[in-house]
């Protein structure tokens, strides 16, 4: 994979070491580079105390907003204040901490746009305070999961600059701001780069007080055909209103106004906001008063972007959904609702699209599909972090592998499909709807151990967790799991125990679709009787004893299958699961909106 473009100036390499006793026959060293060997070392040793493995002798904390393992910077309050006018002026007024307590800085209260700052951009910039030498970006910081990207211009390689600009213009480090300036402008000159991405850089542009480049963003977008609604979501109230103004100037006659016509405009701006307000029944009223479809006011594209993910369920289930909406419409910016899910990376709104019929294979104007967008999103250090059993898996994670399964399952029919599988799967006797119930019950509560996030999702989205537990699942008296409540009649049992029957079978059937590598140790795991819950607990004591030693036997041999499973991921998708480069996580955000960055 190349690596990220995004480079400055290095201390990454040993400064020269000194040169021996000169001889008669070889020539002393001048005085300057005698100089520049000095503070080459120097810069090297004080490189050294950010690095967070080298002995903490740190005397204050920075506090990053995004939180984690990575939520705390630890410095050095003597070389930052001799460095920085700004940081002697802060470390000055503060007050004096507890006892065994360091001085914490919350960076979002800090500085302009500090929320917005990850633990990968400000080390450099401490470290330029620190050495006098500005680092290239950490591996796999500025570098997307799209092995087909030069990565030149992605995502990544962007957010890294915007944050590090916020940084540096918080710090009052004027040449660093200058520096990252110019590379934003780069950015936002070259054509491959995608107008939507251009919009941190907007936003850093107007909070940081970068007027010159501000006002080359504006340009560039009010040329482009990125939609309104879009932009109104995304920008501040004076940025937009200078681009629509631009834009209108320049071509009023692709203004999103002129054509709908502004009544028709105010009446898709109302049911947009009733969606924010989670309020579908208000949308689907306004929409029958005024006429409009759920394709005419984009409502599904609106609701994958910015809504709730139970609000796009709810969409997708009106009575009129059926009759006019389509998944795969494209809006005037050329997305489908499954391209803006994946913009926001949000898995349950992907799978609930997908499940609606909705296409991978579309693509927009610049050739881009819904896999592609979702890569170039994201950095190796978000996708990549180690697949551990029972633990939880990025979002970033999940959204590429549920759209690399969609991909690979396009040329099936999902109904035989199903048929096959649950056949393969459950070997039950098809009269038994208690012991039926009672394996899928096991399957999926053995899923929710071994696999949280992936059990999770899918039983959300077949609404399994909504639905009432088989009662009795471990108890040792299995005539409990057959027992009326008396206030419920035989007809009402029924109906709630089909009910539970039908969620669980959908959270398999969604399992199987999205995550075969995770199902096929689960079919390996429940092969054997023991595993069942019940057969546990019945017995004599020396019986469930046996029985337990094999039970964490096999949960050995469950893991190292999930080991198996893990290459076979890497060996199939190496650049969006299984690189062995560093996790992290960076993420931007705008108050006015909700699509991540």
């Amino acid at each position: 994979m190349e690596s990220s473009t995004v480079t400055f100036s290095s201390s990454s390499s040993p400064p020269p070491s000194p040169s021996p006793s000169p001889s008669p026959s070889r020539p002393q060293a001048a005085p300057a580079d005698l100089d520049a060997v000095s503070l080459g070392r120097l810069s090297g040793n004080l490189e050294r105390l950010l690095d967070p493995s080298f002995f903490n002798c740190t005397d204050a904390d920075v506090v990053l907003a995004a939180g984690g393992d990575d939520a705390v910077v630890g410095v050095h309050r003597c070389i930052l204040a001799a460095r920085s006018n700004f940081f002697l002026a802060h470390f000055s007024s503060l007050a004096a901490a507890p006892a065994g307590e360091k001085p914490r800085l919350e960076l979002a209260k800090l500085v302009p746009g500090g929320c917005h700052i990850g633990r990968d951009a400000i080390v450099p910039v401490l470290g330029y305070l620190y050495t006098g030498l500005l680092k290239p970006p950490p591996q796999g910081a500025a570098v997307c999961v799209d092995d087909q990207c030069s990565h030149q211009a992605c995502r990544p390689a962007i957010d890294f600059v915007v944050e590090s600009t916020y940084a540096a213009s918080g710090f009052k480090i004027p040449e660093l701001v200058s520096l990252f300036q110019r590379r934003l402008s780069d950015f936002v000159n070259r054509a491959l780069v995608v107008v939507e991405d251009i919009v941190p850089i907007v936003l850093v542009a107007s909070t940081c007080q970068l007027t010159d480049l501000l006002s080359q963003c504006i340009q560039r977008v009010a040329h482009s055909s990125v939609d309104s609604r879009y932009l109104e979501k995304e920008l501040s109230d004076e940025t937009f209103a200078k681009v629509m103004e631009l834009r209108q100037y320049l071509s009023p006659r692709e203004s999103d106004e002129f054509i709908l016509g502004p009544e028709h405009a105010k009446k898709v701006r109302n049911v947009h906001k009733a969606l924010d307000c989670d309020d579908v029944d208000l949308a689907n009223l306004l929409l029958e008063e005024s006429g409009i479809t759920l394709d005419g006011a984009l409502a599904i594209h609106h609701a994958a972007a910015y809504c709730e993910p139970k609000v796009l369920a709810q969409i997708l289930k009106l009575k009129s959904a059926s009759d006019s909406a389509n998944v795969n419409l494209k809006n005037g910016s050329g997305y489908t609702p499954l391209h803006m899910a994946c913009m926001r990376r949000e898995p349950q709104i992907i799978l609930s699209l997908t499940e609606k019929g909705a296409s991978v294979q579309e693509r927009t104007r610049d050739g881009r599909d819904a896999l592609t967008i979702c890569k170039r999103l994201t950095r190796e250090k978000d996708c990549n972090s180690k697949l551990e059993k029972g633990k939880e898996r990025s979002k970033a994670y999940l959204c590429i592998d549920i759209l690399e399964q969609e991909i690979k399952r396009t040329s099936f029919v999902l109904e035989r499909q199903l048929s096959d599988e649950v056949s393969v799967a459950m070997p039950l006797l098809a009269d038994n709807f208690h012991t039926r119930l009672l394996t899928l019950e096991n399957r999926v509560a053995f899923a929710r151990i071994f696999f949280p996030s992936e059990a999770k999702l899918v039983m959300r989205i077949a609404q399994a967790d909504s639905t009432q537990e088989f009662a009795g699942l471990s108890s040792a008296n299995f005539s409990k799991l057959k027992d009326v409540n008396l206030n419920e009649t035989p007809i009402m049992q029924s109906n709630r125990l089909r009910e539970r029957l039908d969620a669980l079978m959908k959270t398999v059937e969604l399992g199987r679709k999205y995550f075969p590598h995770c199902s096929d140790v689960l079919d390996k795991f429940l092969i054997e009787e023991s595993t069942d819950l019940f057969f546990l607990e019945s017995g004599t004591a020396e019986d469930q004893h046996t029985r337990r030693m094999r039970f964490s036997e096999l949960k050995d041999e469950v893991n190292k299958a999930f080991n198996k499973d893990k290459a076979a991921i890497g060996s199939s998708s190496t650049s969006s699961s299984s690189s062995p480069r560093a996790d992290g996580k960076v993420r931007h955000g705008n108050k006015k909106a909700r699509l991540s960055r």
